[in-house]
């Protein structure tokens, strides 16, 4: 039996479908039950079997829907677009010891994020968590996140430097991918993989020359980024974020930025963007690009959102929008049903073919309220800022959204095979729905790759 027929065995195993599948008597579990349980009659992590059973309450698919989307999600190569490794859980004793050592609160910010990139590839408990939760998702491979809001090279290699040491560590599971064939290699073998985006362009900030400002782009190609956020939500030298008010399009630096990442064989990224910029980057780039973790702004409009014009011109370059899977960003009440209206919006009005999803969270290890218990509690001047969350680049317009109380926990990460089974509820083509899963994806990345 090959690697991949036994890797999705494992799939359909964790979703606990094949009591589904093989059309057991009538004391068999019902498709929602089934679903969020395991073949063996015991449980998956309690977190996501809650999570799921969540889901399925709002979709109440039928057992044909069910029975048909999770073989498909099992039979599909997944890619999230644009997401989070699951995030291990810190190490609460290590933790308290630097915390009794006067570490600032820098540093533990520092080591927390730290901890939670790396510790599935050194910890066997979180190793375990990190495997449960990507073979309960049915994900192969996540674009992800590789880098830190901002062009600071040594800002934006911190990131890149614990995802490439973790994958090195536990290559046998998880591994680096630079190319589509080495992701479609790990779908083979029953494996997972990581391609990495950075969140911002590396410049040097000297402003000597454009070729200057420009050369670090090639490098980090060099160490493994795929992809590159244009902005973040502020204004940079390359254009306006998506959180500014004045929405100014891509600068003249702007467009050889673009220009850069086309010749190096980068993705361009507008997710964070302006409208105009995103727009303007789109007309000016010469390969696809893509708002990777975004919405349409014509169902829903949010700043994070994505005009159908602005759209339109991103799928002109052979791109893709990728729908996340942020409450606020979807409209309605937040949910998997509207993230499932999103997903039908884009596909309709612009094609499967340029439609994913990047859902921009993380599954989280059930261990970390427990190792978080450890640690002592502490007060700091401003507790926001030690946590980042009024870091310069983090510009939030405001945002009177109030997702249903239910609206987050229906999108858990580990509930990718639902978005699956959703697309069938919904009609989508099998291939389409492929497509949507991973085919986008790696077509682009492809066509971005150099020799």
């Amino acid at each position: 039996m090959s690697a991949i027929d036994l890797s999705r065995r494992a799939f359909l195993r964790t979703c606990g479908t094949l009591s589904v599948l093989g059309a057991a008597g009538a004391g068999a579990q019902s498709p929602s039950r089934a679903a969020a349980s395991t073949e063996s009659g015991g449980s998956l992590n309690p977190k996501i079997r809650e999570a799921r059973e969540l889901s399925l309450s709002l979709l109440k698919p039928s057992a044909r829907d069910l029975a048909k989307g999770l073989e498909l999600h099992a039979d599909a190569l997944v890619v999230d677009a644009y997401g989070f490794a699951p995030r291990a859980a810190v190490d609460g004793l290590k933790f308290k010891e630097s915390v009794e050592a006067g570490a600032s609160e820098a540093e533990l910010v520092d080591l927390r994020e730290d901890m939670s990139m790396t510790r599935w590839a050194t910890d066997t408990v979180e190793r375990n968590e990190f495997l449960d939760a990507m073979r309960a998702a049915g994900v192969t491979c996540i674009f992800q996140n590789a880098g830190e809001e901002g062009s600071d090279p040594l800002r934006l290699i911190k990131r890149l430097a614990r995802f490439t040491y973790a994958t090195d560590l536990a290559r046998d599971d998880c591994a680096k991918a630079v190319r589509a064939i080495e992701v479609e290699e790990a779908k083979k073998r029953g494996k997972h993989c990581l391609l990495f985006s950075g969140n911002g362009v590396p410049l040097r900030q000297e402003w000597e020359s454009t070729r200057d400002e420009l050369r670090m782009i090639r490098i980090f190609y060099q160490l493994g980024i795929r992809m590159m956020h244009l902005t973040y939500n502020r204004r940079n030298p390359i254009g306006d974020g998506a959180g500014e008010p004045g929405n100014g399009g891509l600068s003249d630096f702007g467009h050889a930025v673009v220009a850069e990442l086309n010749r190096c064989g980068v993705i361009v990224d507008v997710a964070h963007s302006g409208w105009r910029t995103s727009l303007e980057a789109a007309r000016a780039s010469q390969k696809p690009m893509v708002a990777s973790h975004s919405a349409c702004g014509g169902l829903y409009s949010h700043f994070r959102a994505k005009p159908d014009e602005v759209v339109k011109a991103i799928c002109d370059t052979d791109g893709y929008i990728g729908i996340c899977v942020i409450p606020r960003f979807l409209g309605g009440d937040g949910d998997i049903l509207s993230f499932l209206n999103q997903v039908d919006y884009a596909v309709k009005k612009f094609g499967a073919e340029h439609v994913a999803i990047g859902t921009d969270i993380a599954h989280v290890s059930a261990n970390e309220e427990a190792q978080r218990a450890k640690i002592p509690k502490r007060t700091t001047p401003n507790p926001k800022a030690a946590l980042g969350s009024e870091r310069w680049e983090h510009l939030w317009p405001e945002d009177n959204f109030v997702p249903k109380p239910h609206a987050e926990k229906s999108l858990a990460w580990t509930n990718w095979p639902l978005f699956t089974v959703g697309m069938v509820q919904r009609g989508h083509k099998e291939e389409d729905i492929r497509k949507v899963l991973g085919k986008n994806v790696l077509r682009v990345l492809s066509a971005s790759q150099i020799s």
